[in-house]
């Protein structure tokens, strides 16, 4: 559980930088996989460590990671839900890729699932990332989005067979 602290202190730059260091990295890979747009990425980036630093959440010992990602996931809605970014983004190809640990040797391969995982619907794209890119379980999934982990499996599930799909080139209306 995360609490706001109510008074005003000192940031705790010792946490922060720690944080920071441990954790950006992770966040912008995840906000980039889910945007899809380095700069804009890059920005949510920045927003979730200043609310980090501002906010001054009480975080719990292990905790840190969900929260910032949480903080992310948010920030990347609120940004795919505007109009500006659908008019500048719909239609244009992912133009980099951020390297990052990955098991597919085959970069065109790797492009091709990461269009493929844009290509969802958002309440399936970001439960594959968080299960998927940054290696939460169904139930710290299930807590960070506030829905029951059947919800969560379904959605697994379902964005599996759409990317088999999706992959496959078939047609997704049917």
């Amino acid at each position: 559980m995360v609490t706001q602290r109510m008074h005003s202190q000192e940031p705790d730059e010792s946490t922060f930088a720690r944080l920071y260091e441990l954790y950006a990295n992770d966040v912008l890979r995840f906000c980039y996989f889910y945007l899809g747009n380095r700069q804009q990425a890059e920005d949510v980036c920045q927003d979730v460590f200043v609310r980090l630093l501002t906010a001054q959440p009480e975080l719990q010992q292990g905790s840190e990671k969900a929260w910032l990602l949480k903080v992310a996931l948010n920030r990347c809605k609120d940004l795919w839900r505007s109009s500006w970014l659908k008019r500048v983004m719909l239609g244009s190809p992912t133009l980099e890729l951020i390297p990052g640990p990955d098991e597919i040797a085959d970069l065109e391969e790797t492009a091709s699932v990461m269009q493929a995982v844009h290509a969802l619907p958002s309440e399936f794209r970001e439960v594959v990332l968080l299960y998927y890119y940054q290696g939460f379980g169904i139930s710290e999934i299930a807590q960070m989005l506030n829905l029951p982990e059947g919800t969560i499996s379904s959605r697994l599930s379902r964005s599996r067979k759409r990317l088999e799909k999706l992959m496959k080139g078939e047609d997704m209306d049917g």
